[in-house]
C-alpha cells in the first residue's frame, strides 16, 4: 500500500485491501473515500468489502467512483464537499492515486492558484498538466498538445496485449512499441480453476507486470481515458495524449458484479464465491472442503463471457473433491445456465453429460441470476420457459459460485471503437477494425464469435502481429484468424475434456486422436493443463514463441 500525502487532511493511494484498514486505523486515518469503479480488475475487492471492513476499524467509507480518465466537473464539487464534511484525516483511494488526485485537483480549481495545485500533485507523484489544460480549454482536452508517440501503441497487457508485442519483436526487432495498462501485476487467469480447487496456489498465477514486458517495448503505466481515431490519439487518465501510427486493442473485458442485485454485498462470505476473482478462489476452495452436506449451486450468465468453461469447471472439482470425501450423495448439486445447452460445441456434451449423470447435477437452463440474498442464503433467478414466458425462481443453498454477466470495458463501449453492442468491431479473420486500417483487436474486447480463452488470444496475437507490419510496408499478405478456441473442461482431479474448436463449432484438435482424444476424459490433457500450459504461457506465448500458432497467410 503506497501512500501518498497530497493536502493538509489527505492522503491518495492505489487500491487497498480490506485486511489493509486496521492498519489505516493505527496510522490515523479517519475516513476513506472509493474513486475507483467495481468491477476494473479481477483482483480488485469490491467496495461493499471495504465497508464493511472499515466499519469493523472504526472508520468512515464513502463511495465516488470515477470511470478512468472520465472525471467530471461534478465529481470534483462531490470530492469538495466530502472533504469538507469528512473527518480528517482522510485517504482517497482509485487504482494508482490519479483519478482522486484528478477530484482533488478539480475541487481546488478556483481556490488555490493553479500552479499550487500542479504543484501539490507532483510532490505526490502525479502529473497534472493535463488537467491544467482541460480546466483552461474549458473542459477538453487539445490533442495538439502530444505527451509522447510511438510507431504502435497496445491497449492492455493482458495474455493479448504481451503475446502481440512479443510477437512484433520477434519479426521486427526494432520496433518502437508501447503498451498502455495500469496494472501492477498480470496473471495466468486460466489457473484460477485449478486454485479453486486446491492443486495450485494463488500466487503461483501472478508475477509482476514489469517481469512480463518484453524489453524493449515502451510501458505506459497509465489507464485509456478515450480514443481519438480520426487524430490518431489515445486520451490518457490524467488528460494526456499519446499519439501512435498503428494501435492495438486488447484491455480484456468487465466483470459486471452490479448487474446481479445483492451480490456484491455479499460476495466473499455467507458462502458465495467466484473462481473469476483472484482473492475469491481460494475461498472456493475453503468453501468446498468445509461442506458436508446441503446444496451447492453453480451459475452461467448469457455470453459472451470469457472461458465459457469455466462455471462448469468448478461444479465438476468441487463434485469430484466430494465423492473423494465419500459425502456427494450428501450433497444436492445444480447448474443454472441462462444458456440453453451444456456446452456450445455438441461434440463435446456427450462426455460432459456422463459426469452430469455420475455427479447427479440437475441442469436448469434458462435460469439467470438476478438476486442474492447472502444472509439468508438465497439465489433468485429469472427462468426463461420453453413457451418463451418468464418467471421467478428461489433457490436456498450453502454454496453459491458465481460467474458475473461481462461487458466490455466502460472506455471501450462509449467509444467510436464499438459495435453497437459495445464491443470493438473487428472483421473476425484479419482481427483488422472495420473502419480504421490502423487499428487492430483481439482478445476478449473483440465481437468475434470465437471463445473468449487465452488459447484464443495465443493464435490471435501472431495473426495481429503480421497484419500490422503488413499496414506500414514491413510484411507481405494477411495474416488470418480461424476463430480458434481451446477449453480445457477440468471433470475430474486428474482428468480433462480437452475442447478445441473453430468459427462455427468445427472442431480443431491439436493432437491425433490416438495421443489425445478431445471428446473424452483424458489423464494426458490434464498433464497439459496442471504442468505444460503454465510454463507455454510464461516462457512461450509471451516471450513471442508461437509454437502450434503460426498464422496462415491468405496470399504472399
Amino acid at each position: 500500500m503506497k501512500i501518498q500525502h497530497l493536502a493538509p487532511g489527505l492522503s491518495v493511494s492505489e487500491q487497498i485491501l480490506p485486511e489493509q484498514l486496521a492498519e489505516l486505523k493505527v496510522a490515523g486515518y479517519r475516513a476513506v473515500i472509493c474513486n475507483r469503479p467495481d468491477g476494473e480488475g479481477n483482483d480488485q475487492p469490491l467496495f461493499a468489502e471495504i465497508e464493511r471492513a472499515a466499519q469493523a476499524a472504526g472508520i468512515d467509507a464513502h463511495y465516488l467512483p470515477a470511470e478512468s480518465g472520465k472525471v467530471t466537473d461534478e465529481q470534483g464539487i462531490g470530492f469538495g464537499q466530502l472533504l469538507a464534511t469528512l473527518p480528517k484525516p482522510v485517504l482517497a483511494y482509485c487504482r494508482t492515486g490519479m483519478r482522486s488526485t484528478t477530484m482533488w485537483a478539480l475541487s481546488q480549481a478556483g481556490q488555490q492558484p493553479l500552479p499550487q495545485i500542479v504543484d501539490a500533485a507532483r510532490k505526490a507523484g502525479f502529473d497534472m498538466k493535463g488537467v491544467v489544460r482541460r480546466i483552461a480549454n474549458n473542459g477538453r482536452t487539445p490533442l495538439d498538445v502530444v505527451e509522447v508517440a510511438h510507431a504502435v501503441v497496445i491497449i492492455g497487457g493482458g495474455a493479448a496485449g504481451i503475446a502481440t508485442a512479443s510477437s512484433l519483436l520477434a519479426r521486427d526487432p526494432g520496433l518502437d512499441i508501447a503498451i498502455i495498462d495500469p496494472a501492477d501485476v498480470h496473471y495466468y487467469q486460466p489457473g484460477w480453476t485449478l486454485v479453486g480447487c486446491g492443486v495450485f496456489d494463488a500466487a503461483e498465477t501472478a508475477r509482476t507486470m514489469a517481469s512480463t514486458i518484453p524489453r524493449g517495448v515502451h510501458w505506459i503505466k497509465a489507464a485509456v481515458a478515450a480514443f481519438e481515431p480520426d487524430g490518431n490519439a489515445v486520451i490518457l487518465d490524467g488528460c494526456r495524449v499519446v499519439r501512435y501510427q498503428q494501435l492495438v486493442v486488447c484491455p480484456g473485458l468487465k466483470l459486471d458484479w452490479h448487474a446481479i442485485e445483492g451480490l456484491s454485498e455479499t460476495l466473499g462470505r455467507n458462502g458465495v464465491t467466484s473462481n473469476y476473482l483472484y482473492h475469491l478462489a481460494p475461498y472456493t476452495w475453503e468453501l468446498v472442503q468445509n461442506l458436508r452436506g446441503g446444496r451447492a449451486i453453480f451459475t452461467q450468465p448469457p455470453m459472451p463471457i470469457k472461458c465459457a468453461g469455466a462455471p462448469q469447471k468448478a461444479m465438476y472439482l468441487s463434485a469430484d473433491h466430494w465423492k473423494r470425501g465419500g459425502v456427494l450423495d450428501q450433497i444436492q448439486i445444480e447448474f443454472c445456465s441462462a444458456g440453453a445447452v451444456l456446452f456450445g460445441v455438441a461434440a463435446y456434451v456427450p462426455a460432459l453429460m456422463e459426469y452430469i449423470n455420475a455427479y447427479s447435477i440437475d441442469l436448469n437452463f434458462g435460469y439467470t441470476l438476478t438476486r442474492v440474498d447472502g444472509p439468508s442464503r438465497t439465489a433468485t433467478f429469472s427462468r426463461l420457459n420453453p413457451d418463451g414466458s418468464k418467471n421467478t425462481v428461489t433457490r436456498e443453498f450453502d454454496i453459491l459460485h458465481v460467474v458475473p454477466p461481462q461487458v466490455a470495458p466502460d472506455f471501450i463501449r462509449v467509444s467510436p471503437l464499438a459495435d453497437a453492442a459495445g464491443w470493438v468491431d473487428v472483421d473476425p479473420s484479419t482481427l483488422r477494425h472495420k473502419k480504421w486500417g490502423n487499428i487492430h483487436g483481439l482478445g476478449d474486447v473483440t465481437n468475434t464469435s470465437n471463445a473468449k480463452t487465452a488459447a484464443a488470444a495465443r493464435k490471435q496475437a501472431p495473426v495481429v502481429a503480421h497484419n500490422v507490419l503488413a499496414a506500414i510496408g514491413k510484411a507481405k499478405g494477411s495474416a488470418l484468424y480461424d476463430g480458434y478456441g481451446s477449453c480445457p473442461l477440468t471433470v475430474e482431479r486428474g482428468k480433462i475434456v480437452l475442447a478445441e474448436f473453430t468459427y462455427g463449432g468445427a472442431l480443431a484438435p491439436s493432437f491425433p486422436a490416438w495421443l489425445v482424444d478431445g471428446t473424452r476424459p483424458s489423464r494426458l490433457a490434464w498433464f497439459l493443463k496442471e504442468r505444460i500450459l503454465p510454463p507455454l504461457y510464461w516462457k512461450g506465448m509471451l516471450k513471442g514463441r508461437e509454437w502450434m500458432a503460426k498464422p496462415e497467410l491468405a496470399d504472399s
